[in-house]
């Protein structure tokens, strides 16, 4: 089972910035660098969605509703996969999670809350 544990969360004005962080505790590096890992979001009343993925070899991709707005970068020393958000929408309000790529179930984690608003 990989253990993830998401933080950065909190409340943003419209137009602000966060960079959440997802780390691996109980993982090696060399294990944590062949994983394909995803940041996915649920917004309230919503299915959980894939916003942003960034593979092994750091391909990265996006949704189009987060794509030249959103960064996902990976540490794979720390090993810590980090999603920069900015001009925040009240849209982007959600429980952020992070997991693999394909998720796999016994890894969600608590996430962390992005609330958007004035």
């Amino acid at each position: 089972q990989v253990q993830l544990v998401e933080s950065g969360g909190g409340l943003v004005q419209p137009g602000g910035s966060l960079r959440l962080s997802c780390k691996a505790p109980r993982l090696i590096t060399s294990t944590f660098s062949a994983y394909n890992m995803g940041w996915y979001r649920q917004a309230p009343g919503k299915q959980r969605e894939l916003v942003a993925t960034i593979s092994s070899g750091r391909n990265t991709d996006y949704t189009d509703c987060v794509k030249g707005r959103c960064t996902i970068s990976r540490d794979n020393s720390r090993p810590t996969v980090s999603l920069q958000m900015n001009r925040l929408k009240p849209a982007d309000t959600a429980v952020y999670y992070c997991n693999l790529v394909p998720v796999r179930t016994a890894s969600w984690g608590q996430g962390t809350q992005v609330p958007v608003s004035s």
